[in-house]
């Protein structure tokens, strides 16, 4: 099937933390057939820092950030057999979703991809009005990169005719182990941008433990933090490209998981970060969430914190062994049950399975007519 994507972007990860899980989603669907053309608006500095030029999984079209532009790619989505709006472009998000909605042909799959399912069911609730609530009676499914239980009973409740998690998963040959690098030497490491809903976070779980440990050293990467005062014994790195995640992962004896606030309250919503250092067999320290046992078994393949001091034991009782033993039962855990591949084998009966749908409705439809 030719699917039309609209999202942030695939080529940068650059405030951007949608780029792994279309990267290793889509690829992962084309082996099964399907040609891609990803969508994506020259915005927020993303091209001046790609991660990867066009891959060979997808067609990517930049177009720039302007209505006319937007109306353009638009008109592009009467040519596909599904057609994808996913949450969070950024730009003309409103217009994108009715837009693909009109120009695409009547059997169309029409999917509404929700990468962040918790701020958008916050929004819909807060306004009647809001474009997606408009939108659902004429999407055919809405998928979700999280959120379980709690986020498709909600989607249903706003009138989704069916809302299905495609969790975040593990590209095994983008994620890997690789041998340290003295740059991002540590007892514990964190990655992720400085957001309003994440913030408190980090300094409950993050700086409130190296408070507790100033003799250890701890490394932060992510855009937003230089302007934050940090302990003396925090290193903060800045921008950490996708192509340095395995050696951000492996090197530290621990890498932190911090799910932002809206993740944590939902539930079921494990980060890209969280199989990004399962598959370089990295000790993870996680916050503790609903439904962490669906994905790794806590004590043995990852360890969980309710707080700072709780991160802050878990370092200092942390031999080089046990960390070693836990990353690597934490790799085998998720190889064995949570990679994209996986996840597209599902992805692709829900199309194929939606399409036949669509396909016998439309024929009775004409018979009858």
């Amino acid at each position: 099937m030719r699917i039309a994507f609209y999202g942030s972007s695939l080529l940068s990860s650059y405030w951007n933390g949608a780029a792994t899980y279309y990267r290793g989603m889509l690829a992962a669907l084309a082996r099964h057939g399907h040609t891609i053309i990803f969508y994506e608006p020259d915005a927020f500095d993303r091209q001046q820092h790609r991660d990867i030029e066009a891959p060979p999984y997808a067609a990517v079209k930049v177009y720039p950030a302007t209505i006319e532009a937007a109306r353009a790619v638009i008109a592009e989505a009467a040519e596909a057999d599904v057609v994808i709006k996913a949450s969070g472009v950024g730009v003309f998000d409103d217009d994108l979703l009715h837009g693909v909605i009109a120009a695409s042909r009547p059997e169309a799959v029409r999917i509404f991809w929700d990468v962040d399912a918790p701020a958008t069911l916050a929004e819909m609730r807060a306004s009647p009005d809001h474009a997606l609530r408009r939108a659902l009676p004429d999407l055919d499914l809405v998928l979700t990169y999280g959120g379980g239980p709690p986020v498709v009973s909600a989607y249903g409740g706003f009138g989704a005719r069916a809302c299905i998690p495609i969790y975040n998963a593990l590209d095994p040959e983008t994620h890997f182990p690789v041998p340290p690098e003295p740059r991002f030497a540590a007892d514990l490491a964190f990655l992720g941008n400085r957001l309003p809903d994440r913030e408190a976070r980090v300094e409950k779980f993050f700086l409130a433990a190296a408070a507790r440990l100033p003799e250890r050293a701890f490394l932060i990467g992510g855009n937003g933090w230089e302007s934050r005062g940090l302990p003396l014994n925090v290193r903060h790195l800045g921008h950490v490209y996708t192509r340095e995640h395995n050696a951000f992962n492996t090197t530290p004896l621990a890498v932190l998981n911090i799910a932002r606030d809206s993740m944590a309250a939902v539930g079921f919503s494990p980060a890209t970060r969280v199989f990004e250092a399962a598959g370089a067999g990295a000790c993870l320290i996680t916050d503790a969430w609903e439904g962490l046992g669906l994905f790794l078994d806590a004590g043995t393949e990852v360890l969980v914190a309710r707080d700072g001091r709780d991160v802050a034991d878990h370092v200092a009782a942390l031999t080089p062994e046990r960390a070693r033993a836990i990353g690597e039962a934490a790799r085998r855990r998720i190889v064995a049950e949570h990679t994209y591949a996986r996840r597209a084998v599902e992805v692709d009966a829900i199309l194929r399975a939606e399409a036949a749908r669509k396909a016998e409705a439309g024929a009775v439809r004409r018979s009858v007519a």
